[in-house]
């Protein structure tokens, strides 16, 4: 604490700074005057103030601060507590949003779904709505429905839609109007736009079984069942 004492010279506050920035363990002087008020620890607003009370306390008399330098150290110091709160407000807002996270990815699981996917896992028994996203107007749509093996169990001709999502219902049954058995089916939109063959995305049921949070500020992923993983911003319709 000599150099904190030393009444013979000025303490400048920027080089307490400057010398609590190192982390030698051969700190001396004001370097280890800002340790010893810290604990070691970074410097807060806290010692700041404590290390520009002291400088002011033992300055030299003879060559007292300069009054530019000491507000431009106080403008320093109110800097620092500004900086302060914006990470304590930024910590706070994180916490929350990761506990809102938390709260929606409960409230999802078991949920049904209409999500950009291209499977399904079908009760054949039952009638399974989906939809295709058209992007523009076209003259003619194919939805092609595969099974596990990639065989095509059936086609649908959805015929001219315009621009939009345009809705089909499958029966459960082949081509020979045969049920089939239940489980996971692919479907694929197709069209043609000036000569060009183009695939479209589908939009099917589907029951979340888990969320995955991101523990880096990610986007919420949903696992649903039998159909893997898709990203909450895919889903379009949230049901009971």
């Amino acid at each position: 604490m000599a150099s904190v004492n030393d009444t013979t010279a000025g303490v400048n506050l920027n080089d307490v700074i400057k010398a609590s920035a190192k982390t030698t363990t051969t700190q001396t002087g004001v370097a280890s005057a800002t340790n010893s008020s810290t604990g070691g620890k970074t410097l807060g607003k806290d010692a700041f103030l404590q290390l520009l009370v002291t400088q002011m306390q033992h300055q030299n008399p003879l060559d007292p601060q300069d009054n530019s330098e000491f507000v431009a150290q106080l403008a320093q110091f109110s800097s620092l507590e500004g900086i302060t709160s914006l990470n304590e407000s930024v910590t706070a807002i994180s916490g929350n949003y990761k506990s809102s996270q938390a709260l929606q990815a409960s409230s999802l699981v078991g949920r049904s779904v209409i999500a950009q996917t291209d499977k399904a896992v079908v009760d054949t028994t039952k009638s399974l709505s989906g939809s295709v996203v058209v992007p523009q107007s076209v003259s003619s749509v194919t939805l092609s429905i595969t099974d596990k093996d990639g065989n095509v169990v059936r086609t649908i001709d959805m015929g001219a839609q315009a621009a939009g999502n345009a809705a089909f219902v499958w029966d459960g049954k082949n081509g020979s109007g045969e049920v089939l058995s239940p489980g996971t089916y692919n479907f694929k939109a197709t069209t043609t736009v000036d000569g060009k063959a183009m695939e479209m995305y589908t939009l099917l049921p589907a029951t979340v079984s888990s969320v995955t949070i991101s523990q880096t500020g990610g986007e919420m992923m949903l696992n649903l069942a039998g159909q893997g993983s898709v990203a909450l911003s895919k889903v379009q319709t949230i049901g009971i």
